[in-house]
């Protein structure tokens, strides 16, 4: 059954698995497996821009995303904090 058919009039459809990876914790401020695997990969490559697979794009986080920004003269987007960050 499709989900938006069960909504309350102002309600929005639940996110998809990507944007739900890429929202705050809500369990007591631990990363969600996406984050967790992304800071795995991120803390044994420390001086590498880390890409990473979301979907249909290629999304950078934290530092490597205001680094990029920079160098590609590419837009700077937002997305909440995780984590404080």
């Amino acid at each position: 059954m499709d989900a938006a058919r069960h909504l309350a009039p102002n309600e929005d459809p639940p996110p998809e698995p990507a944007e739900r990876a890429k929202q705050p914790p809500d369990d007591g401020g631990r990363p969600t497996p996406v984050m967790a695997q992304y800071i795995e990969i991120k803390t044994a490559n420390p001086g590498s821009l880390l890409w990473y697979r979301m979907g249909d794009f290629y999304e950078l986080f934290f530092e490597d995303a205001e680094i990029a920004s920079r160098a590609l003269g590419i837009v700077l987007t937002k997305r909440g904090k995780h984590l404080g960050r």
